[in-house]
């Protein structure tokens, strides 16, 4: 009996030691804290498909915190709404040796609205704890258990998805009790990773270890086109209510267009006959669209709508008319809905929006794709897209938002997946002209005139609407080069029609050349110097990608101080790379004691592999010291 008790006191001894020593943190793997903020020691998901309307999510992770900026990817914070209930919710807090020192339970989270700040109406909740360390590391494990209705939008399973962060053991599985319920599995980079996989009837696993943290680098495409991940959709869901059959993009469009606009652009009888009144005597279906386009801008405003399938399905253009404001799925619709009105085509069109390029994937038709809402109209064999979420845009441009990416365009047909208006290398221009004079005692005044398109346009114009303040702050910013700056006045003139943002700016600045006895040394290029240079990597692991390039042409005019003349000018260069090409030029006219300045700056959009990498940064080098060029002028009689 007494060896009994001793041997059953080690064994719990053993026991409580060893799950102690699980979530140890000082005898991590050098491999897995080279680099990293945070280690994720497990990330388990195990799905149940129970029927086409009834699924359940298991999570655990347990993530040690190496450092501050680790505390990230310890979040404990889940989701619920009407049609997901949260039915376990717990964590726990263990110090650098292992040790528990604090389990945090479902009463002790905070309730809140998942509202983002600009949403009006929003029904989605969370539930979320806000850890506070008293030292680092130390690890969170948290676990929870979700129930929901919809099937509609199956969670991807990212094996890693964060920079800096390493993963000791990623574990994905999914059950699921029929034949009709098997999901559509899409691989995503797994070939970079050691991935053990099963996929028996009713059930399939994946799992796999020790993934190193992942550094970010210059240039390099998005994280989500270059990080291991499982895509899954179900053909036969469930989503906030509709049952829906889907295999592929075209019937995902039905769908969207019979369950979700169905009946949704009705309009009040006075707001018809405005419409139409509005586009009396106007026979081009896009002049039509131009006119309405602006009646929307000038009488609706931006407001986020997101109640019930309010995330996908827009409200009515009836209540957007009654309200005046809406998302940007309601103001797609109403805008939609009086282009019907008048007789003109237009097709809701679903988008992944934001300043990275993310493409619809062709081949995988699933509705967590895309995160924004516009309009195309098809007209004389193409399509001009508008984002009715806008107030200042011009028609047909939409800017670096939602352009030159893979959209879902709802047709009367069904889906299709369309590419947006592409700006690209010198569609993206900016031309400077300016004439400015450089005097004895090293200041420069004068005026420059500047035009932009494109992206470039989009960068700008919204110095229109800014006060005094905010435009001369701009410019400081933009001329940091020059000391001293004062803008004395400037002018803009916004060409809606033909996109072209135009300034005109006067300026002066006193000290801005450098004077050494009789010498008077200055940077030629006062007004578009650029000086970037990429930063530099001993061995870069990722390709990188220049996502629009862009088309700098500069012409300036520079009056020299009378008795100077010219000891030293930059010689004329021209290089032309498959990045793109860069010249420049000085003339001296020694009749007027000018100097004429040209310069030309292109860089092409595309991806190049990594190894390419140390060219592209030469040719910026080569870039910058030509921007930084100096004229030396010495004194006639000293």
């Amino acid at each position: 009996m007494r060896f009994l008790f001793v041997l059953s006191s080690l064994c719990c001894i053993f026991m409580s030691s060893a799950q102690e020593d699980v979530y140890q943190s000082l005898l991590l793997d050098k491999y897995l804290t080279d680099n990293a903020n945070a280690v994720i020691r497990l990330d388990q998901m195990e799905v149940n498909i129970i029927s086409q309307s009834q699924m359940t999510y298991t999570a655990r992770k347990a993530v040690t915190v190496l450092n501050k900026s680790g505390r990230q990817q310890a979040r404990t914070v889940v989701g619920y709404d009407k049609e997901t209930k949260i039915k376990k919710l717990e964590a726990f807090v263990y110090d650098k040796l292992g040790k528990e020192i604090e389990h945090i339970k479902k009463k002790d989270f905070q309730d809140v609205s998942a509202a983002d700040g600009f949403s009006l109406y929003i029904d989605d909740r969370l539930l979320y704890y806000d850890y506070k360390p008293s030292e680092y590391p130390y690890t969170l494990e948290f676990v929870y258990e979700i129930e929901t209705t919809d099937t509609g939008a199956l969670r991807p399973w990212y094996f890693q998805s964060s920079y800096k962060t390493s993963i000791e053991k990623s574990r994905y599985s999914l059950n699921y009790s029929s034949k009709a319920l098997k999901p559509v599995v899409k691989e995503v980079n797994l070939s970079t990773l050691e991935v053990v996989k099963s996929n028996e009837t009713g059930r399939l696993t994946y799992s796999t270890n020790n993934i190193p943290a992942l550094k970010q680098e210059s240039l390099s495409p998005g994280l989500s086109k270059i990080v291991p991940k499982l895509l899954l959709r179900l053909p036969n869901f469930h989503y906030k209510g509709h049952d829906a059959a889907v295999d592929d993009w075209k019937q995902l469009g039905t769908w969207i267009d019979k369950q979700l606009l169905q009946g949704r652009t009705s309009l009040p009888k006075g707001t018809m006959n405005t419409a139409k009144a509005l586009v009396q005597g106007v026979t081009d279906d896009l002049e039509k669209a131009k006119i309405i386009y602006k009646y929307v801008q000038d009488n609706t405003r931006y407001i986020s709508v997101q109640i019930g399938i309010g995330g996908f399905q827009p409200i009515s253009a009836i209540d957007v008319d009654r309200v005046k404001y809406g998302d940007c799925k309601g103001l797609s619709n109403y805008t939609k809905a009086l282009l019907e009105t008048i007789g003109v085509a237009a097709y809701y069109t679903v988008i992944e929006a934001g300043n990275n390029k993310v493409d619809f994937d062709t081949d995988f038709a699933d509705l967590r794709q895309g995160n924004h809402a516009i309009l195309a109209i098809p007209y004389k064999g193409t399509y001009y897209w508008i984002d009715c979420t806008s107030q200042v845009h011009p028609f047909g441009f939409v800017g670096d938002f939602t352009d030159d990416r893979k959209a879902l365009v709802v047709t009367p047909d069904g889906g299709e997946i369309v590419k947006t208006v592409a700006y690209l290398n010198e569609q993206n221009s900016q031309v400077t002209k300016a004439e400015y004079k450089l005097t004895a005692e090293g200041g420069i005044a004068g005026e420059a005139n500047i035009a932009t398109q494109g992206v470039q346009y989009d960068n700008r114009f919204h110095l229109e609407s800014q006060n005094r303040e905010d435009v001369i702050d701009h410019y400081k910013e933009y001329w940091d080069n020059i000391n001293n700056l004062k803008i004395v006045n400037y002018t803009f003139d916004n060409d809606r029609d033909e996109v072209v943002f135009k300034e005109v700016v006067a300026f002066e600045a006193v000290n801005y050349a450098s004077i050494s006895g009789d010498r008077i040394l200055f940077g030629i290029n006062a007004l578009n110097k650029n000086s970037y240079v990429p930063e530099r990597y001993r061995n870069r692991k990722q390709s990188f990608e220049i996502q629009r390039g862009f088309l700098d042409e500069d012409e300036f005019l520079v009056q020299l101080p009378e008795g100077y003349t010219i000891e030293a000018l930059p010689k004329d260069q021209e290089t032309d790379t498959e990045f793109g090409r860069y010249a420049i030029s000085v003339f001296h006219d020694s009749s007027t004691n000018t100097l004429a300045y040209k310069r030309s700056l292109l860089v092409k959009a595309g991806t190049y592999s990594k190894e390419k990498y140390n060219l592209y940064r030469d040719y910026r080098k080569q870039v910058a010291r030509g921007d930084k060029s100096q004229v030396v002028l010495v004194k006639t009689n000293p």
